[in-house]
């Protein structure tokens, strides 16, 4: 059974990794702590509703290509799904904060990301908005809202949302795919976050988290093997 990121302290968190480490090949172990290292929070990515599973794989891919951590997934009406063709395990890397257990998730999602500091921007065309070349990332960490193809953001969310944000568009069609939004705003918005020289990336606390988590993610019974570290140091689970 493994043991609770948060309940270990720093000092034996990070004897933990070390041990778990020996149980991966070196260049795997260095491909971990190389990506972790370029990992943010600064921005974050909300989905509100999203029913098609190419569509929720593609984005999660993207998520994890440009180095965003965190996803929030609203199930209103609609449950998340992955397909792995297009996934292509990249949620495995990432972490996924799931928002199903009340008749309307939207406000639990916002209200969970405001109180953690979040500016709450809506990616839909608005009489107050900005593009996403305009969009200031220096006034603080922001999380992007999306919404399906078929009907965008909900009321909800566009009521309680603080700013809005589009991508100009030249053509006919009304609207980008879902997946090339994310891609879209995503790219012009980390690049400019690793070109601004601003605090973004995630702190060593953070990094040494998610760095355990893909060390158990990776390693074969790696529950055993964890039981097996305490045992030695002559920790019993309460």
């Amino acid at each position: 059974m493994k043991f609770k990121v948060e309940s270990i302290d720093k000092e034996l968190r990070k004897k933990l990794i070390d041990y778990l480490s020996q149980f991966v090949y070196d260049r795997r172990y260095q491909l971990f702590s190389n990506i972790i290292s370029n990992r943010t929070r600064y921005l974050t990515v909300v989905l509100e509703d999203i029913y098609q599973p190419q569509n929720a794989s593609a984005t999660l891919r993207t998520c994890d290509c440009l180095g965003v951590q965190d996803i929030h997934i609203i199930e209103n009406r609609n449950r998340f799904s992955v397909d792995s063709e297009v996934d292509m395990g990249a949620s495995k890397w990432l972490t996924l904060h799931k928002y199903n257990n009340l008749e309307n998730n939207t406000l639990e999602a916002i209200n969970t990301l405001r109180n953690k500091g979040y500016r709450i921007v809506a990616t839909t065309p608005h009489k107050n908005d900005c593009t996403i070349k305009e969009l200031d990332i220096n006034k603080g960490k922001v999380a992007l809202l999306f919404g399906t193809e078929l009907t965008g953001l909900s009321d909800l969310a566009l009521k309680n949302a603080d700013e809005f944000v589009r991508i100009p568009m030249f053509g006919f069609t009304e609207s980008f795919n879902i997946s090339v939004s994310v891609a879209i705003t995503l790219y012009e918005l980390t690049g400019r976050l690793r070109e601004s020289g601003m605090d973004y990336l995630l702190t060593s606390d953070e990094q040494e988290e998610i760095l355990l988590d893909w060390l158990r993610t990776s390693i074969r019974n790696s529950n055993l093997i964890e039981k097996r570290f305490f045992d030695e140091l002559k920790i019993i689970k309460q």
